[in-house]
C-alpha cells in the first residue's frame, strides 16, 4: 500500500491475484462538484503573436447586442444540464472583455443572476486590457457587478510590450492599475517572464514594479512558443533555459518576501485574494463555457463529460440564429479521469486531501496507487498535512511528475 495517507487507498479489485479495470457504475459521484461558468468574449483589438486563445480582431463595430442575445440563448440551452446548482463563481474571458460597453457587462450579469442561482458573495471576474479606452469603463463593470478584475499587464517596459505586440505602454498599465484598485479590491496582474531579450535585472524590475502597485494577486507566466501562433512560426531571441530558471526562481523568491503566498505553479496571491474560479478548476469542479469556442467540463449521476462550442464568432453567432446551441460533448472514460485530475490538482502547491480525487473522480484511491508510488520514489510527490503534493523539484519538473499520472494505467 502506497503512502498517500494513512490507511486511505483501498486495494483494486482482484480476482485470483489479476487486477480488474475500474468501470464504476454511471460516474460513481456521491455528489456534483462545485459549479462555475466561463463566458468567452472572442474580439480583441489586435492579436498577439504569442496568442493561442481564440481570440479574433475586430474587423469593424462588433455585434454586441447579438453576441449578448446569442449568450443568452447558448445558457438557456444549456439549463438542464445543471438544473438548480449553485454557482460560485463567474469569470467573463477572452480576447479582451473589457471592449464591451458597460451596458452590455450590466445586461449580461443580470441575465445569468435571473437564470442561474449565483451565491451571495460570487467571484465574478473580468479580463482588462490597460489600454486607457477599456480603463475608462472600469467603474461601469464595477457597478454591474463585478468583483475582481484582472488585468493583462505582460510588462511594464516599453521595449518589451511593443516586441509582445500589446496596445498599450507602460505608462497606460500603470494608470489602469491605480484605477482599477479604485473600484476593485480585488486585482490581478498578468505578467510573463523570459520575454525577448529580457535580461535579468528587466524581469526583476517588472515584478517589483507589480509589488508596489499594491495589487493583491500576480499571474506570472514563462513565456512560452505555442503552436498555430506568429512567434511560433518566427521566433524572436529569447533567454536561454538557464537563465529563464533565474527569471522563475527570482519570481517566487520577490513575491514570497512581499509576503504573496505561491499557491499554484503561476499564481501567487496576498492574503484573501486567491483566484476562487481557477481554484475551481484545479481542484477539478465542474464549469459550465458559453460563448464562441468555450469549454466546459461537467458532470452527473451518469457521466463526467467535456464540451465546446462553435470557435469562431461569425459560426456561433450564425448558429445562434437557427436556435442551434448543441455543443460538442466528449465523456471522459475512466480510464482517463486519474490524469485529468492530476493534470490539475498538482498545479496546487498544497496539493491536495486524497479524498477529493474519490469526491470529483468517483473511482477509489487504488486507481492513482501504482503512479503515486513511482512518484514518491521519484522525489516528486509527498504526503504531509494530510494532502498528496508535489515536492519542491516536483513543481519545477511538473510536467516529469504528471507524465506519471497519463499513461492510462487505471486497474
Amino acid at each position: 500500500m502506497i503512502p498517500i495517507h494513512p490507511a486511505a487507498a483501498t486495494p483494486a479489485p482482484s480476482h485470483k491475484g489479476i487486477p480488474l479495470r475500474i468501470t464504476p457504475s454511471g460516474s460513481g459521484l456521491a455528489a456534483p462538484p462545485p459549479l462555475s461558468l466561463y463566458v468567452h468574449w472572442p474580439w480583441c483589438v489586435r492579436k498577439c503573436p504569442y496568442c493561442d486563445f481564440n481570440s479574433h480582431e475586430a474587423q469593424g463595430a462588433i455585434e454586441e447586442e447579438a453576441y449578448l442575445a446569442a449568450l443568452i440563448a447558448d445558457l438557456e440551452a444549456a439549463l438542464p444540464a445543471i438544473w438548480n446548482r449553485p454557482v460560485g463563481t463567474v469569470f467573463i474571458g477572452g480576447g479582451t472583455p473589457s471592449l464591451m460597453r458597460g451596458e452590455t457587462a450590466e445586461a449580461l450579469l443580470a441575465a445569468i443572476r435571473m437564470r442561474l442561482p449565483l451565491q451571495p458573495e460570487a467571484e465574478i471576474t473580468l479580463e482588462a486590457n490597460p489600454g486607457t479606452v477599456e480603463a475608462a469603463r472600469f467603474a461601469a463593470f464595477r457597478a454591474a457587478g463585478v468583483t475582481r478584475l484582472s488585468l493583462g499587464v505582460q510588462s511594464f517596459d516599453d521595449d518589451k510590450l511593443a516586441a509582445l505586440g500589446r496596445i498599450h505602454d507602460a505608462h497606460e498599465a500603470r494608470q489602469a492599475i491605480d484605477l482599477a484598485l479604485r473600484h476593485f479590491e480585488r486585482v490581478n496582474l498578468d505578467l510573463m517572464y523570459a520575454l525577448p531579450r529580457q535580461t535579468l535585472a528587466e524581469a526583476e524590475r517588472d515584478i517589483a514594479t507589480a509589488i508596489a502597485s499594491g495589487a493583491g494577486h500576480v499571474s506570472a507566466y514563462h513565456l512560452t512558443l505555442e503552436p498555430n501562433t506568429a512567434f511560433h512560426h518566427a521566433p524572436p531571441p529569447l533567454p536561454d533555459d538557464d537563465l529563464a530558471a533565474d527569471m522563475q526562481e527570482m519570481v517566487e523568491q520577490q513575491l514570497a518576501a512581499a509576503g504573496f503566498g505561491h499557491y499554484e505553479t503561476s499564481a501567487f496571491a496576498r492574503p484573501g485574494q486567491r483566484c476562487r474560479h481557477n481554484l475551481n478548476y484545479w481542484t477539478f469542479g465542474d464549469y459550465l463555457g458559453i460563448g464562441a469556442g468555450a469549454h466546459g467540463k461537467l458532470s452527473n449521476h451518469q457521466r463526467i463529460w467535456r464540451e465546446t462550442r462553435r470557435r469562431h464568432p461569425r459560426a456561433y453567432l450564425d448558429a445562434a440564429s437557427r436556435g442551434e446551441f448543441r455543443a460538442t460533448q466528449t465523456t471522459i472514460a475512466a480510464v482517463d479521469l486519474p490524469g485529468e485530475f492530476m493534470m490539475n490538482a498538482l498545479r496546487l502547491n498544497e496539493g491536495f486531501p486524497p479524498g477529493l480525487f474519490t469526491e470529483r473522480t468517483g473511482l477509489p484511491l487504488a486507481a492513482i496507487e501504482k503512479s503515486a508510488l513511482a512518484a514518491r520514489h521519484a522525489g516528486l510527490l509527498e504526503s504531509a498535512d494530510g494532502h498528496l503534493r508535489p515536492t519542491a523539484p516536483g513543481r519545477r519538473f511538473l510536467n516529469r511528475l504528471l507524465s506519471l499520472f497519463l499513461d492510462n494505467s487505471v486497474t
